[in-house]
């Protein structure tokens, strides 16, 4: 799959010739800084939660007294406009923004969906025993320190839980929730807070569901769970460690919370291209 990566600063964009196969390997090709990545959506002229993406990448850069080469106003240009070269096409974007330089960094790539059956069948994960060192910061040397992790992403293992202590705390690159009765469970504490997980966690109050904030059990029995991330919404889990989740298969409360997700993000989505 073809991955553009450009340079951005104020009032330029510079095109940099990469030989990468993934977003992860560009990024590791890159001093190391923050980062978000998120898709686009309504044919490519939407995105949501776009300021939240930013805020992820300015935000710990103002703490650092980090100058970017690029302010945020330049960025949603830049998005809008090299979204717009993939036209009707929905683009999957990484922002990056070095802590050495504050060079301000945009990947694009074409997006490929999930598949249906991912929503319909629901998916397999592993556990692995790992957290992140800085869960509030989305931080690219995480993609370092996780590599040999990432790599059991294959087959039929769709995502890892990291699991500290017994405990589930997150996705590799996603949040995670346990269900039992009409009570979602979720980790507060060490996780990397997703920008799709507050929109859920509301949409789940909404739906009658209580939210209780810790991290899951390993070995707790839970009636369904589901993990979310910006690129992929709501994704139901049926089975973790080779142990069917519930019944082992997508329950109602996953279901109607993708169902709702879905809703939000057509009424809720920022028009970035006219």
């Amino acid at each position: 799959m073809t991955i553009s990566l450009f340079e951005i600063a104020l009032q330029k964009r510079h095109n940099i010739q990469s030989n990468a196969s993934s977003l992860d390997e560009l990024t590791g090709q890159l001093s190391d800084g923050f980062y978000t990545t998120f898709s686009t959506l309504a044919h490519g002229t939407k995105v949501l939660g776009l300021q939240a993406h930013l805020d992820r990448l300015y935000k710990p850069a103002e703490e650092l007294g980090l100058y970017p080469s690029a302010d945020e106003q330049t960025v949603r240009r830049e998005i809008a406009e090299l979204a717009k070269t993939l036209l009707p096409k929905e683009s999957r974007i990484r922002l990056i923004l070095t802590k050495d330089t504050g060079d301000v960094y945009l990947a694009i790539q074409p997006l490929i969906p999930p598949s249906e059956s991912v929503y319909r069948d629901g998916v397999h994960v592993i556990t692995a025993e790992m957290a992140r060192h800085d869960p509030r910061i989305k931080g690219t040397d995480f993609i370092a320190q996780s590599i040999e992790q990432r790599k059991l992403v294959k087959g039929d293992v769709y995502e890892i839980l990291l699991v500290k202590n017994g405990k589930i705390l997150e996705g590799m690159t996603s949040n995670f929730y346990a269900i039992k009765g009409n009570t979602l469970i979720t980790a507060q504490r060490g996780i990397l807070l997703g920008v799709t997980r507050r929109a859920v966690l509301r949409l789940a109050r909404g739906q009658g569901m209580s939210i209780q904030y810790r991290s899951p059990l390993v070995d707790e029995e839970f009636n369904e769970a589901f993990l979310t991330s910006s690129s992929r919404g709501v994704v139901p889990i049926v089975q973790i460690d080779g142990k069917p989740v519930g019944q082992g298969r997508v329950g109602a409360w996953a279901k109607g919370l993708s169902l709702a997700y879905q809703a939000y993000v057509r009424e809720r989505s920022e028009k970035i291209i006219e």
